[in-house]
């Protein structure tokens, strides 16, 4: 089946699943292959369960002449034609996002400032990859003006692959740092993956970027593009400039466009979430959103999902960033937090994966700054930070470091938790 006449069919369904467990009536159930499963064999079965179609790729789940069974050649292609082909029918306006952190928070709050004035797509949680993209390009509507469009990646080419599904408009890379090093190979590997974005962009004509201009490595590899830039106080040639007030413990910070000043009191946690912050406002003042109504909705944001949030429980005061973790992001969390005017600080990290070979000296660095900054009392779990000198109270797992917890409850702390979401630290949420 060609992708014109799979798109006619979509057009009757108007959703798509890819879950059997998940029909929505009358959509369409796309079948996906994984190490552990093979959705051709639920095909029928999300047909009574109520979705139009069901679109496979293994001709013995076809072979009936079902209907409504429809056989293309890769389920996996064929979701991710689909989606450009749907995308290019919209004509949406795409602004598409990467970089190694701050993409997701970067991503939601520039939604959450283009809804002053637009009616905006953008990518639900992290469903950024080569599945996520698609399903998410597959909601647009006529009724949506602009989209913001979050990509991820691990590997070499990854960006590339995804940038060729969504064909960006518009692009921002948040940052480039040390993570998916394993994946990667080098540092130098996740600025050339990243900057993939930048050179899809160049080649299709679409030169118009978003960029910090603080960040030297973005900075080299954007020449010949169209720079909207945003950095802090001093800065040359920014279209946004930022000046960082307080962080006791919410992000306050000062932004100037245009001669004009406005103060914003948000409830993020974190100068290093002042970029995330500066990149929102000037995607938003780009496309026109009054700065005011700017200000109103990065002061309403509420982080959620174990990123950057403060919870109050009875007994202390948590700063959960459990969601993901890596050596740029780590740093930036723990240098945060020691500068944070608060009495009774304690940390709780878990190993931070895909580093590859450098995994023991990166694990390492951040036990020497940990030793540096003499925190009240750290807890430190996983494989890794087991190999680590000096050694802190270390735990195997979190399942040790919940036992300990339990018997010694710690009270009257701010606590930050920080590991990458495989450690599920932030399940100790419920005991602090």
């Amino acid at each position: 089946m060609d992708i014109s006449a799979l798109y006619k069919c979509f057009t009757e369904c108007g959703k798509v699943t890819t879950d059997s467990r998940n029909c929505p009536e009358g959509s369409m159930f796309i079948a996906l292959k994984g190490e552990t499963f093979n959705g051709n064999a639920y095909a029928l079965q999300a047909l009574e369960k109520g979705c139009q179609y069901a679109v496979v790729d293994e001709k013995e789940y076809a072979a009936d002449g079902h209907p409504r069974i429809l056989l293309v050649d890769d389920c996996l292609k064929a979701l991710q034609e689909l989606a450009n082909y749907h995308r290019h029918k919209m004509g949406t306006r795409i602004i598409g996002i990467t970089g190694t952190n701050g993409k997701t928070t970067t991503k939601e709050l520039i939604a959450s400032v283009l809804q002053k004035r637009y009616e905006v797509l953008y990518t639900q949680g992290n469903l950024n990859n080569h599945i996520g993209v698609p399903l998410t390009l597959l909601r647009l509507t006529p009724e949506h003006e602009l989209a913001v469009i979050e990509m991820g990646a691990n590997h070499p080419g990854e960006i590339k692959a995804l940038t060729r599904i969504v064909e960006p408009d518009y692009g921002m890379i948040t940052n480039v740092g040390k993570a998916h090093l394993e994946g990667f190979g080098s540092f130098e590997g996740v600025i050339k993956t990243k900057g993939e974005l930048y050179e899809h962009l160049r080649y299709n004509g679409k030169h118009i970027i978003f960029i910090d201009k603080d960040n030297e490595y973005l900075t080299a590899i954007s020449q010949g593009l169209t720079r909207i830039c945003y950095g802090m106080e001093g800065g040359e040639g920014l279209y946004i400039s930022g000046k960082l007030g307080a962080c006791a413990p919410f992000l306050s910070f000062e932004w100037e466009h245009e001669g004009q000043k406005f103060e914003v009191n948000t409830h993020l946690i974190g100068s290093y979430n002042m970029k995330n912050a500066l990149a929102a406002i000037t995607v938003g003042r780009f496309f026109s959103v009054p700065s005011r109504q700017i200000c109103e909705a990065l002061e309403a944001y509420v982080p959620h999902n174990n990123r950057s949030q403060l919870t109050e429980t009875t007994d202390n005061k948590l700063i959960v960033d459990a969601y993901n973790a890596n050596p740029t992001s780590m740093m930036a969390a723990l240098e945060n937090f020691r500068l944070m005017n608060v009495a009774h600080k304690m940390v709780i990290l878990g190993d931070m994966k895909e580093l590859g070979e450098t995994s023991h000296e990166e694990h390492q660095k951040i036990a020497d700054y940990l030793d540096e900054c003499k925190f009240d009392r750290v807890l430190l779990a996983g494989e890794e930070f087991g190999k680590v000198i000096p050694s802190f109270e270390h735990f195997k797992d979190v399942v040790a470091l919940k036992e300990s917890l339990e018997r010694y409850k710690p009270k009257g702390y701010y606590i930050l938790i920080k590991g990458s979401n495989s450690m599920k630290l932030g399940q100790l949420q419920e005991i602090l």
